[in-house]
């Protein structure tokens, strides 16, 4: 009996933590993406600063209310593929209407930092539509943020 709920017990606790479990294990993305260009965050504070980009965060709705990038637009893309170079966008949603209409505009994509596939994801995606001069930050949110630098509630 005790042994029953000791494995009881066990498989709950598996079920239950599987979904930190796999965040703690997804595969860091890609370093670069075909047809876009990997920038630092320092090199993406200096667009920001010229203003000489748009900037669009790729996160959940909730993570870029908790802070984002100054004057960052969210683009939330919503995955459902697998953390994979040839990802099919096809079980994934993100509105790639909402990037400027000019093709040839400077865009920098971001999300959470080097983990970050929806970023990743939306990269190629961007890249793949014909926009010229797409820009990744691969280090994301999180690299920003630990170099101290501004954020939007």
């Amino acid at each position: 009996m005790f042994t029953k709920s000791i494995a009881g017990l066990a498989t709950v606790l598996a079920l239950a933590l599987a979904p930190a479990l796999a965040d703690e294990i997804k595969p860091l993305t890609p370093t670069s993406v075909k047809g876009a260009r990997t920038i630092t965050v320092e090199e993406a504070k200096g667009l920001l600063d010229k203003k000489a980009a748009s900037f669009f965060d790729t996160r959940s709705p909730l993570n870029f209310g908790k802070g984002h990038l100054p004057g960052a637009t969210l683009i939330a893309y919503k995955e459902k593929s697998e953390f994979a170079l040839d990802f099919d966008a096809r079980q994934d949603s993100f509105d790639i209407a909402r990037l400027p209409a000019d093709k040839n505009a400077t865009i920098v994509i971001h999300s959470d930092g080097p983990s970050g596939w929806k970023s990743y994801k939306a990269t190629v995606l961007a890249a793949k539509a014909g926009y010229r001069d797409v820009l990744w930050m691969r280090d994301g949110y999180a690299g920003w943020t630990a170099k101290g630098l501004p954020v939007e509630q």
